[in-house]
C-alpha cells in the first residue's frame, strides 16, 4: 500500500490490468450483485434532479421502485446505495437493442441532457473507495463478472489507474492523479509493480 495525502491506495490498483469489454459482459455490473451501488450523500439530490431527465427510459418497475422508496435505500451493511429491482438490477439501467445495459443517467449527461454523469462510485468501479475516518481506502475489487475486463487489460498491459483515470481525477482532483503517476514510476524503477 501506499499513501497519498489522506488516501491509502492498494498496490493491485497498479499491478492488475483492467479494461471494461461491453462486447463480452453487455453491462452485467449494473444488474448484478446483492445491493445497489455505494452513493454519496451529496448524490442523493443530483439523483432526484436527473430523474425527470431520464424517467421515460426507465423500467416501470424501476419508476415503482422509485416511487415507493426513492432513489436510493441503506443496504443490510448500513451503505447508501442505488435502488434496486428484482433484488438486484440498478433502477437506472436501461437496456439498447441488441441487450446491452446501459446507465440512463451516464447517457443522459453523453447526449447533453444533464449535468451529473452518474454516481462516482459507478464511474470508478472495479475500484472501490472505503471510508476509515481521517483516511480513505482505494483498492481494487475483483468479481467475476469483470473476467473480461481482466483478460481485455492484460492483453492492451493497462493497469487499473490508468484505465480509471478520468473517474480518479472526479474523486480526488488531478494533482493527487499526478502524484499517483509520479508513486507508480517510482514503484516499476524498483520493481514493486
Amino acid at each position: 500500500m501506499v499513501q497519498i495525502d489522506d488516501v491509502i491506495v492498494s498496490l493491485d490498483v497498479f499491478r492488475e490490468k483492467f479494461v471494461c469489454n461491453l462486447d463480452a459482459c453487455k453491462g452485467e455490473c449494473c444488474i448484478e450483485g446483492d445491493a445497489g451501488a455505494p452513493v454519496e450523500l451529496e448524490e442523493v439530490e443530483k439523483l432526484e434532479e436527473v430523474l425527470p431527465v431520464i424517467w421515460d427510459e426507465l423500467s416501470p418497475e424501476a419508476r415503482a421502485v422509485i416511487d415507493k422508496q426513492g432513489v436510493v435505500y441503506t443496504d443490510s451493511e448500513g451503505d447508501l446505495v442505488t435502488s434496486i429491482v428484482n433484488g438486484k438490477d440498478c433502477v437506472f439501467t436501461c437496456y439498447d437493442d441488441k441487450g446491452y445495459c446501459y446507465c440512463a443517467i451516464e447517457k443522459a449527461y453523453r447526449e447533453g441532457r444533464c449535468n451529473f454523469y452518474k454516481p462516482v462510485s459507478c464511474h470508478l468501479y472495479p475500484i472501490r473507495v472505503g471510508d476509515y475516518g481521517p483516511y480513505k481506502a482505494v483498492n481494487y475489487h475483483r468479481w467475476d463478472v469483470c473476467k473480461a475486463a481482466v483478460l481485455l487489460g492484460k492483453k492492451e498491459n493497462v493497469p487499473v489507474y490508468k484505465f480509471l483515470k478520468e473517474p480518479l481525477i472526479r474523486k480526488f482532483g488531478e494533482a493527487w492523479y499526478a502524484e499517483l503517476e509520479n508513486v507508480a514510476e517510482e514503484l516499476e524503477k524498483q520493481h514493486i509493480i
